[in-house]
């Protein structure tokens, strides 16, 4: 695709901690830059759903999907968690494959569409 690629991509998070919707964010980090919010930051409670957007710029070097997510070291996570991933067709694509090299991903379903597409996954620690 071209450099113009829109990346802009939404994540919401249920069944885990503020700490594994955190490991899933950083773990995006390297393809997406960073999130506008870290999830858990401003939330005190014990929140049940966790959401992260990262807007349209992508990181220095292009924002390729790094080979086995550069090696990322993720703190793992504590226990399964439910992924929505939205957005463009390319950034869903570019999440799900920087996911998958750092985590067992089971595909629950997906909304494709051309411009927009939403990708529901199990992540297991």
């Amino acid at each position: 695709m071209t450099s113009g690629t829109h990346l802009a991509l939404t994540l919401t998070l249920t069944g885990g901690t503020a700490a594994d919707a955190r490991a899933v964010v950083h773990t995006l980090e390297p393809v997406f830059g960073s999130a506008d919010a870290l999830p858990g930051d401003t939330d005190t409670t014990n929140a049940t759903v966790y959401t992260a957007s990262f807007g349209d710029g992508a990181p220095a070097g292009g924002g390729e999907t790094p080979p086995a997510a550069s090696g990322l070291s993720t703190s793992g996570l504590s226990t399964s968690v439910a992924v929505t991933l939205q957005g463009s067709p390319e950034a869903v694509r570019r999440a799900d494959e920087t996911l998958s090299a750092a985590f067992t991903v089971h595909e629950e379903g997906v909304a494709p569409g051309d411009q927009e597409q939403e990708r529901e996954l199990r992540l297991d620690p």
